[in-house]
């Protein structure tokens, strides 16, 4: 028994999984913050591109 306590006080491979997680939500959360940010005016800019190919077709 106290050897299985050892092993599994010495196992770290949960502290590397959660480490990992912990860096995709880093990335999750930046990427999330970007496009945030500049969601806004990526959405312009296709507006615009539809209305300048819409409106001579229309006109």
């Amino acid at each position: 028994m106290t050897n299985f306590m050892k092993r599994f006080m010495d196992n770290e491979s949960g502290a590397t999984a959660i480490e990992y997680g912990l860096i995709a939500a880093g990335i999750s959360v930046a990427i999330v913050g970007v496009v945030g940010t500049i969601g806004g005016d990526v959405l312009a800019i296709f507006n615009a591109i539809d209305t300048a190919l819409v409106a001579p077709v229309a006109g």
